[in-house]
């Protein structure tokens, strides 16, 4: 397994992760290792799903919906660099709290 630090190091300066979009209102079986996936289905956006940062292995997926409790917002630069609002805060399992900004995960101490 990787170390923490070098993951962050990673994280910080390493490529910054895209947002692949498909059609439906669920997320694929297998998510990419980096990148982001966004269920869409016609123009409303349901969920947005990625894999833990911290790499393990936990499938993370939020809803975009405007009725769930809790959501969160999907915003895109022009570089198509997604960002999410408000930050991710796994209670359970590995506990990771991050940010995604403009495409990187800014990890919360």
């Amino acid at each position: 397994m990787t170390p923490r630090w070098l993951r962050r190091a990673f994280d910080r300066y390493g490529p910054r992760r895209g947002l692949e979009i498909v059609e439906g209102d669920s997320l694929p079986a297998r998510l990419p290792r980096r990148d982001l996936v966004l269920a869409r289905e016609g123009d409303e956006d349901w969920c947005v799903g990625m894999r833990c940062p911290c790499g393990c292995g936990r499938t993370i997926e939020l809803l975009l919906v405007r009725e769930a409790k809790p959501r969160w917002d999907l915003l895109t630069d022009p570089s198509g660099r997604p960002t999410l609002k408000p930050s991710v805060w796994l209670r359970t399992g590995c506990r990771s709290h991050f940010w995604l900004r403009r495409g990187r995960v800014e990890w919360c101490d």
